[in-house]
């Protein structure tokens, strides 16, 4: 029987935890420019899609392996055999290294222009106050630059701020802290909306957002872009939800669960986007610019067109911005906390270290990893990991997922033995209120897969003849490729290492009534 591991102390605190798992700034900066891009209104029809044939059914996949396993990504895969081990400690190390680390780095721009709120100190040109005087930007990534202090001061404080409520356990720490965090998230999101649609303008940015160009939905591009949203946007492949679900009761219903993360997590996104387009419509008609002008992703979106938009604003500009950095920072650390805690779980789980150990070394890990990001060159190394590491770290280990879990496991469930995505179904049927069928089965094991691998390839295509964003090859290899090789070398140290206990509840075991 496994040791005594900690456990949500409610279902809401456990579906908070979750969803501000999954709402990121992804949400806030990524969704509003891939729905522009790609049609408006219509790009919802392949979102929506994307969100009931992937979505829904890769996040219960997590959610039941790791609620079967008791344990976090790596526990998972070594139950199904030692050779798949590294698989585990390799995706929990694409979140902790590859994501975490610049992730937070971006938390403490929004720390830093949260606090530039109150004297609106980008100034009438926020473009050339972010990315000289704030990043003090290069010429290219191998021009490093000198330290931004003020970057390196904020990013000392997000790192505390993640170390204060993961170090607190997932009672006290995670689950009390996304209590606070999401009813918050969404008051702020509200109040967002209102001011947005009560703008000049307004009407003209919804206009581009809702509008749809149905000559889209041919374009295969189109689907990629709903397919690739909706993956990284609810965070599975990473670990996270499958660390998240093993602190689950034996009765979870883990159908509703997913169901309600997702859903949550998409809803938030549309909704969030009335905020978003109405103030850009409101700057395009006080510019006199085009919806290409305004309409940018990234970045550019957070630091500088919309500071600009704010600057525009007749009544309480201070107010609104000082409400939308709010918004980043709030969404943003709800996901950075369940990242850490993916990595640290595994750690915890491999060599039965302390929460406490575990949690202060990655976080002073964590902070120096994170120095490279608060120099000149910050940006350029943000943008080239950021692509190698979701593209050919993250997708191809989603689609391993699905091969292992979809087809490799055997187990046991009411002394029935099955195998496969058969297996995980029955235990999600056997604790879960709503049951699924079988074409959850084959969505796992053949549809989500081939989807990915469709991306990857595709991907990989691209970058090998047209390149990525004009950088040199020589950045390219060293920054990219040579980041998820890292990740690799680390994950397959660790998983020659033994376990501090070698007996973990597997699945062929059945698990007691709580």
């Amino acid at each position: 029987m496994a040791e005594t591991r900690e456990r949500w102390k409610s279902r809401t605190g456990f579906l908070l935890a979750a969803i501000g798992s999954a709402i990121g700034l992804g949400n806030i900066w990524r969704f509003n420019y891939i729905c522009f891009k790609n049609g408006g209104g219509a790009f919802l029809i392949p979102y929506l899609t994307a969100l009931v044939v992937a979505g829904i059914s890769l996040l219960l996949l997590e959610y039941v392996v790791g609620h079967r396993a008791r344990g976090s990504a790596p526990v998972a895969y070594s139950l199904v055999g030692k050779k798949w081990e590294w698989v585990g400690w390799m995706t929990v190390n694409v979140a902790m290294f590859g994501i975490l680390i610049y992730y937070v780095v971006v938390l403490a721009w929004c720390a830093n222009f949260l606090s530039y709120s109150f004297s609106m100190k980008w100034g009438e040109d926020p473009g050339n106050f972010f990315l000289k005087d704030y990043l003090g930007l290069t010429s290219g990534p191998w021009e490093i630059g000198s330290l931004n202090w003020h970057i390196v001061i904020a990013l000392a404080v997000v790192w505390a701020l993640n170390w204060f409520i993961t170090y607190k356990g997932v009672q006290r720490g995670i689950e009390l802290a996304c209590k606070i965090f999401m009813p918050l998230l969404l008051v702020l999101t509200i109040i967002l909306v209102i001011r947005g649609l009560t703008l000049p303008g307004a009407y003209t940015g919804i206009k581009w957002y809702l509008t749809p160009d149905f000559s889209k939905l041919g374009e295969f591009s189109v689907w990629q872009d709903a397919f690739s949203q909706i993956f990284f946007s609810i965070g599975v492949g990473f670990g996270i939800m499958i660390a998240y679900s093993s602190y689950l009761p034996r009765k979870a219903n883990l159908t509703g669960n997913a169901m309600i993360t997702a859903l949550t997590n998409s809803a938030f996104s549309l909704f969030m986007a009335f905020a978003v387009f109405s103030t850009l419509g409101y700057m395009a008609t006080e510019t006199g610019q085009q919806a290409s002008d305004v309409v940018k992703s990234g970045p550019t979106l957070a630091f500088v067109v919309f500071p600009k938009a704010i600057s525009l604003m007749p009544f309480a500009p201070q107010f609104f911005a000082l409400l939308f950095f709010s918004c980043l920072l709030v969404a943003g650390l709800s996901s950075s906390i369940s990242i850490l805690e993916g990595f640290g779980s595994g750690l915890m789980d491999k060599f039965g270290f302390s929460r406490r150990k575990t949690v202060t070394t990655l976080c002073v890990i964590g902070f120096l990893g994170g120095l490279i990001y608060c120099t000149g060159a910050g940006l350029f190394w943000l943008d080239i990991v950021d692509h190698f590491i979701m593209n050919y770290g993250a997708v191809p280990l989603a689609v391993i997922e699905c091969i292992v879990f979809g087809w490799l496991i055997k187990g046991v469930v009411k002394n029935k033995r099955a195998k496969g995505a058969e297996f995980l179904m029955m235990h999600i049927n056997d604790v879960s209120d709503r049951k699924i069928r079988s074409w959850w089965v084959w969505i796992v094991k053949i549809v989500i897969p081939g989807i990915l691998s469709i991306i990857t390839l595709i991907g990989l295509y691209n970058i090998l003849t047209k390149g990525y964003e004009g950088y040199p090859v020589s950045a390219l290899l060293g920054i990219g490729v040579g980041a998820i090789l890292i990740f690799l070398i680390i994950a397959l140290c660790i998983a020659f290492k033994p376990w501090h206990r070698e007996k973990h509840l597997g699945w062929e075991d059945e698990e007691d009534e709580d």
